[in-house]
């Protein structure tokens, strides 16, 4: 397994990579070289960002690398002990269409089950649950992404919509929303937009003690990540973990 590391000079990067032997990493001059050496078959999957903007990093993917979808998204893995969570989109899209958004929670399912082998659990987050906040476009989004999952992935488990609370907290979940599916222990937490996921997965690494993995960039015929400025060794060691298993 091969994968291209940019800031292989980095003396975090140094750290991080070492503890991958069965990994080779290859510097690149630069960040528009590197997905054009894996987009010829140099490597097998991309990380940088920790010495580049998200912006640059990613415009380096779209402008190289050949998408597998019609959409490319992000989610990030957050890990503290045994507890395990996805978040999308926080890296990505904006304001995600519907279709967007069912890409998003498709392709951040997929990353989620080949890291952990777990089922997915799927809460469509909002300011509302089940329809306590009447009607609105957003909403209107979230059950017309909820009824295609099911329909095309009927071993996922999603609902929605619902507040984080519900989500994650089984005796909130059963006095708001004592139907759903996800029961308060929820996995994978879909946010509306693009604001809202970037500030709930920093909440987790900064307020929460959660080692957070990427952005992982999904929608490319490989996997790849982009990771933050602020990433810290275990950061880095758990994107190259998730990445790892992605490739496997």
């Amino acid at each position: 397994m091969k994968i291209i590391f940019p800031e292989l000079d980095n003396p975090t990067v140094k750290l991080a990579t070492a503890s991958f032997p069965e990994i080779e990493f290859i510097p690149a001059e630069s960040l528009d070289a590197a997905p054009e050496m894996l987009k010829n078959g140099f490597a097998d999957s991309m990380i940088s960002g920790l010495d580049y903007s998200s912006r640059d990093v990613l415009l380096a993917y779209k402008n190289h690398i050949p998408l597998k979808s019609d959409y490319f998204s992000s989610c990030f893995i957050c890990e503290k002990g045994n507890q395990i969570l996805a978040i999308a989109d926080g890296g990505v899209n904006k304001i995600p269409t519907k279709e967007q958004l069912y890409t998003i929670v498709e392709d951040t399912a997929k990353t989620f089950k080949n890291f952990t082998n777990e089922t997915p659990r799927i809460a469509m987050l909002s300011y509302s649950t089940n329809g306590s906040g009447g009607k609105n476009p957003d909403l209107e989004k979230i059950h017309f992404v909820i009824e295609k999952i099911r329909k095309n992935h009927p071993d996922y488990l999603i609902d929605g919509e619902m507040q984080l609370d519900c989500a994650i907290d089984p005796a909130v979940a059963a006095k708001k929303f004592p139907t759903s599916l996800v029961q308060g222990d929820a996995n994978i937490l879909i946010t509306p937009d693009l604001n809202s996921g970037n500030i709930l997965y920093k909440s987790l690494e900064r307020f929460g003690g959660f080692t957070c993995a990427g952005p992982i960039i999904q929608g490319f015929n490989t996997p790849l990540a982009d990771l933050s400025r602020g990433s810290t060794l275990e950061d880095i060691k758990l994107t190259i973990e998730v990445i790892r298993k992605q490739l496997s």
